[in-house]
C-alpha cells in the first residue's frame, strides 16, 4: 500500500512539474519573406533555437516565468521581446519582423561581462565587428585583418622572420589576451598564433575589450581582450570556400563545412592554407622584403544536444607553419649555418577548448582550455627551441538574486610548463622546465538600480605559485537614456600581468644580442580608468549615425619593459624602476544610409610614457596618433561593392643602435590604402579583386642594420663587448633587424572567388 502511494505522488509530482512548462512559437521575416538561421533564445537560460527555411521556430519545455525573447541575426536589428508563461498563457505566439541593420550597437555579446547580453545593455564596452568589415580587406589571417580596427595594431617586430604582436591602445601584444568561443588561448604568442589560421567563413563576429579585463579572465588581459566568436552549427552554411591570391604570387584558401555526424551532434570542419614561396628584394638590400610561409591550419567545432537544451561544445585546432626570411639565395639546406644568414621558424601548435553546462537546476557551466605550443627555430646560427603546454578549467555559476542583482560566481586553475635551451629556464643545476600552478576565484554582482542605471562590482583573487596572492577589483556604472540613444560608461579596475618571456621576441633570439636577466621578476599591476559614450545621432529608415568615444589612463607598477639602448648587444629583462602611463582618447563613427553607403571611420590620441630615475620618455614603436576608415558602397542593380579602407599612424620612436646610428630616431608619418571591387555573379558565388597599398608605402630601405655583414664578422668589439667604430664601421653598428614599425611589402593586386552552400 505504501509503494502505491508512493508512486501515485510520483505521478502526481511528475504530471504538475510537466503541465507548468510552455512554449513559444512564430515566424521571423523581413521584407515579408521568411529569414532562415535566426537565433532565437531566452536571455539568460540555455533555452534557444533557429529559424528554418520559413522562418517558423518554436521552443518547448520553458518552465513557467517571465522571459526575455532575444531575436538576432548578423547584418539585422536585434529585437528583445517580454514574454510570459503561466497556466494563463502557456503556449505564446510570437511574429516578428527584423529590420536590417545598419550598426552593430545592437549586437548581443560576451566578453565584457562572461554572459550573452545586449551589446547597448552591457557594463563593460565591447566593440564588434562582423565578417562583413573583414571581407572589405581580405587578408590571409585575423591577425592581419585587425589592421582597420581603431586603437588596434598589429605590429611587425623583426624585418627578417616578421614577427609581430597586437598592440592595443600601444600596450604590447603580451598585454592582449586572445581567446576563442570565451576560452582563453593563453600564451606568449597567442596574439600571433592565436588570430592565425582559423578560416574566416566560420567566424560570427570578433569582439574587442580595450583595457584590463584581469578580474573575470585573469592574466594576460591587461591591455585589452580579442575573442573570436565562432559561428553556432545552426548557422553556419553547409559549405564555404574562399580562395584568393596577389600578384606576389601568395595563395590563401578557406574552407568550411557543417555536416551532421549522428542525431544529436553537429559539426563544422575548417581548414586554412596560405603559401608564399616567391622572394622578392624591392629595397635592394639582398634580404626578403617579406617571409615565406608555408602554412596550414584545421579547426573542427562539435555542438552535443543534450535534454533540457543545456550547453555541450567542443573545439579543436591544429597548426603547423613552416617561416623563413633571410638573405635572398638562403635555402633550407642553410639551416643552422655561417655561410648563409636566414631565420627559419617551424611552429606545431594544437589546442582544445569548450563548454559543459552541468545537470542542475542552476546555471552552472564548466569551460575549458588547453594547448602545447612546439617552437624549433634558428636565427643565423643561434637555435632556439621551446616547448609550453597550459590547461585551463573553470567553472561558473550564473543566478539572479531577487530582481536587481545578476550574480556570477567562478572558480578556475591554469597550469603552465614551459622549457626552452635559453637562459629563460636555466638554474644553477643546469637547464630547469618552469611549472606554475595558478588557481583563482572570483565574484561579480552586477546591480540594476532601476531602467537607467547598472553598477557592476568585481573582484577576483589568483595565488602564483611562484608570485603569492594577487587581487583584482573593479567598478563600472552605466548610465543610458530611456530610448538607449545614450548611454555613458565608467570604469575603474586593476590587471595584472606574470612574466612570460617565451614571446619569440625577435631582438632576443637573432643572435645579435644576449638575454640578460636582472633579477627576479615580479608580476606587473596597473590601475585603469574609462569612461566611454555611445549616442545615436540620426537613427531611421533612411539611414544611421553612431559616434562611441572613450578616454583612458592606465598606471602601471612594477612594468616589465626589455631594453634594448643600455646595451647594442644585449636586451635585459627588469622590473621597471618607476611607473608607466598609457592614456588617451579614441573616437569611432559608424554611419550608413539606405543608398548603399556605409562609413566606419575611427581615430586615437594617446600617450605612453616610461617614467624613470626622475625621467620620462616615449615608449618605442608607440605612434601618438592613428585612424582607420572603411567605407563601402553597394551598387544594389549590378550587384556591386566597392570598399576603401585605410589607416593613417603617427611617428613612433625607433629603437637605434648607439649615439653614433645615424638612422631617424622616429618613423615619418604613413599610411596603407586599399581598394576593393566585389561583384555577386549569382546565388552563393562572389568574385572580388583589388588593389592593396595602394601608395606603395614601405619602410627605409636601411632598416636592417649592416645587413651585407649578418654574422658581424668585420665589426670589432672591446674588452667590455662593446663595438669600436672603425673606417669600415664608422657607426658602430651591428647586425640588427629591430628596426621596424611597418609591413615591408608594397603594392600589389589580388583576386579572389567565394561561394556559399546554404542548406
Amino acid at each position: 500500500m505504501y509503494q502505491t502511494l508512493l508512486l501515485l505522488c510520483f505521478m502526481v509530482f511528475h504530471v504538475c512539474a510537466f503541465a507548468q512548462q510552455g512554449s513559444i512559437s512564430g515566424q521571423i521575416v523581413s521584407g515579408g519573406h521568411p529569414l532562415e538561421f535566426v537565433n532565437v533564445g531566452l536571455m539568460e537560460t540555455s533555452l534557444g533555437t533557429s529559424t528554418g527555411a520559413d522562418g517558423n521556430f518554436k521552443i518547448d519545455h520553458i518552465p513557467y516565468g517571465d522571459y526575455s525573447l532575444v531575436v538576432s541575426m548578423v547584418g539585422y536589428e536585434m529585437q528583445i521581446r517580454k514574454v510570459k508563461i503561466n497556466s494563463d498563457h502557456s503556449n505564446a505566439e510570437i511574429n516578428i519582423s527584423l529590420k536590417e541593420s545598419t550598426s552593430l550597437l545592437e549586437s548581443v555579446v560576451v566578453t565584457g561581462t562572461m554572459k550573452e547580453v545586449s551589446r547597448l545593455e552591457s557594463s563593460v564596452p565591447v566593440e564588434v565587428y562582423s565578417p562583413e568589415f573583414f571581407k572589405a580587406n581580405p587578408t590571409p589571417s585575423v591577425f592581419e585583418s585587425l589592421q582597420n580596427v581603431n586603437g588596434v595594431r598589429p605590429q611587425i617586430n623583426c624585418n627578417v622572420c616578421n614577427t609581430g604582436d597586437i598592440h592595443i591602445n600601444g600596450l604590447e601584444g603580451p598585454y592582449t589576451m586572445v581567446m576563442i568561443d570565451g576560452m582563453p588561448i593563453v600564451s606568449g604568442l597567442s596574439t600571433v598564433y592565436g588570430l592565425t589560421g582559423i578560416p574566416q567563413s566560420l567566424i560570427d563576429r570578433v569582439e574587442i575589450v580595450k583595457g584590463p579585463g584581469s578580474t573575470l579572465y585573469g592574466s594576460e588581459a591587461v591591455g585589452g581582450i580579442i575573442n573570436l566568436i565562432t559561428k553556432k552549427t545552426e548557422n553556419a552554411p553547409r559549405a564555404m570556400v574562399d580562395v584568393f591570391g596577389t600578384t606576389w604570387q601568395e595563395i590563401n584558401t578557406d574552407i568550411g563545412i557543417k555536416f551532421n555526424s549522428a542525431k544529436n551532434a553537429q559539426s563544422l570542419l575548417g581548414i586554412n592554407y596560405f603559401n608564399y614561396q616567391h622572394p622578392i628584394d624591392n629595397n635592394g638590400d639582398n634580404f626578403t622584403d617579406v617571409t615565406l610561409q608555408n602554412r596550414i591550419s584545421v579547426f573542427n567545432k562539435w555542438n552535443f544536444n543534450r535534454k533540457q537544451n543545456r550547453l555541450f561544445s567542443i573545439a579543436g585546432r591544429y597548426v603547423y607553419e613552416d617561416r623563413w626570411g633571410g638573405e635572398m639565395d638562403w635555402t633550407h639546406e642553410n639551416r643552422g649555418g655561417t655561410d648563409v644568414y636566414g631565420e627559419s621558424i617551424y611552429t606545431s601548435r594544437w589546442e582544445v577548448f569548450g563548454l559543459y553546462q552541468l545537470p542542475f537546476k542552476e546555471n552552472v557551466n564548466f569551460q575549458f582550455s588547453t594547448n602545447g605550443h612546439n617552437q624549433n627555430s634558428v636565427y643565423g646560427d643561434t637555435e632556439f627551441l621551446a616547448d609550453q603546454y597550459i590547461g585551463f578549467g573553470q567553472f561558473t555559476w550564473n543566478k539572479l538574486v531577487g530582481r536587481s542583482h545578476e550574480m556570477l560566481v567562478g572558480v578556475a586553475y591554469r597550469y603552465t610548463y614551459y622549457e626552452d635551451n635559453t637562459t629563460a629556464t636555466q638554474s644553477s643545476e643546469g637547464n630547469e622546465p618552469s611549472i606554475t600552478h595558478l588557481p583563482g576565484a572570483f565574484v561579480q554582482d552586477e546591480i540594476t538600480i532601476n531602467p537607467t542605471n547598472k553598477v557592476l562590482v568585481g573582484l577576483r583573487y589568483d595565488y602564483n605559485s611562484i608570485h603569492g596572492n594577487i587581487f583584482t577589483p573593479r567598478l563600472n556604472y552605466k548610465w543610458n537614456s530611456r530610448d538607449n540613444d545614450h548611454v555613458i560608461r565608467l570604469s575603474v579596475g586593476n590587471g595584472y600581468r606574470v612574466a612570460n618571456v617565451f614571446t619569440e621576441d625577435h631582438a632576443a633570439l637573432t643572435g645579435a644580442r644576449d638575454v640578460i636577466f636582472d633579477g627576479e621578476l615580479e608580476p606587473e599591476t596597473s590601475w585603469n580608468a574609462n569612461v566611454n559614450y555611445v549616442t545615436k545621432i540620426v537613427h531611421s529608415s533612411n539611414g544611421f549615425i553612431g559616434l562611441d568615444m572613450s578616454a583612458w589612463y592606465t598606471y602601471f607598477t612594477n612594468r616589465i619593459i626589455p631594453d634594448y639602448e643600455t646595451d647594442p648587444n644585449k636586451i635585459i629583462y627588469s622590473n621597471l624602476d618607476g611607473s608607466s602611463v598609457s592614456k588617451g582618447v579614441s573616437i569611432n563613427t559608424d554611419m550608413a544610409w539606405g543608398n548603399g553607403l556605409k562609413i566606419l571611420a575611427g581615430a586615437t590620441l594617446m600617450d605612453v610614457a616610461v617614467n624613470e630615475e626622475g625621467e620620462s620618455y616615449r615608449q618605442l614603436l608607440t605612434e601618438s596618433f592613428s585612424a582607420v576608415w572603411s567605407i563601402g558602397y553597394e551598387f544594389f542593380r549590378w550587384g556591386l561593392v566597392i570598399d576603401y579602407t585605410g589607416n593613417l599612424f603617427g611617428p613612433m620612436r625607433l629603437p637605434l643602435l648607439g649615439d653614433l646610428d645615424e638612422r631617424d630616431p622616429y618613423s615619418p608619418w604613413f599610411s596603407i590604402q586599399n581598394i576593393q571591387l566585389t561583384k555577386k555573379l549569382g546565388k552563393g558565388w562572389e568574385i572580388y579583386g583589388g588593389v592593396k597599398n595602394l601608395l606603395n608605402f614601405t619602410p627605409a630601405a636601411n632598416s636592417i642594420a649592416r645587413a651585407f655583414d649578418p654574422f658581424d664578422e668585420n665589426v670589432e668589439f672591446d674588452d667590455q663587448g662593446n663595438v669600436i667604430p672603425t673606417v669600415d664601421n664608422p657607426q658602430a653598428l651591428t647586425f640588427d633587424p629591430s628596426y621596424v614599425y611597418a609591413p615591408n611589402q608594397g603594392i600589389r593586386g589580388f583576386l579572389g572567388v567565394r561561394y556559399t552552400l546554404f542548406d
